[in-house]
């Protein structure tokens, strides 16, 4: 099985991809917060009006399967490209965050729905 690429080597391959094309003057705070809402509104597009149920089956259809999974994918291109304007380490950002959760919202403090 081919080993797939860590975390740095996306943030990596994102940044390299931004600089060869010179979209770096493009890429602003505001710009990349609007185009990582917007890319979410694409996503949430596949499901408006859908119930729960046909959102379930929505996402084993291609190929809107993978029109989501592009989605996703513009998603977190963004967000990465947002993390090197930051200059911030993501996944001790994503750690500390789960670890302020976990004080926010202890196990067996959120209802249950069956």
């Amino acid at each position: 099985m081919e080993q797939q690429p860590g975390f740095e080597e996306l943030c990596r391959e994102m940044h390299h991809f931004v600089e060869e094309r010179n979209w770096e003057q493009f890429h602003t705070p505001k710009n990349l917060a609007m185009s990582i809402t917007i890319e979410a509104a694409e996503l949430m597009e596949h499901f408006q009006w859908l119930t729960n149920e046909q959102s379930v089956d929505l996402i084993a259809q291609d190929p809107r399967r993978s029109e989501i999974i592009d989605e996703l994918a513009d998603i977190l291109l963004y967000c990465l490209s947002f993390m090197h304007i930051l200059d911030v380490d993501i996944s001790h950002a994503i750690l500390n965050k789960l670890e302020r959760n976990k004080e926010r919202y202890p196990i067996g403090t959120m209802p249950v729905i069956d």
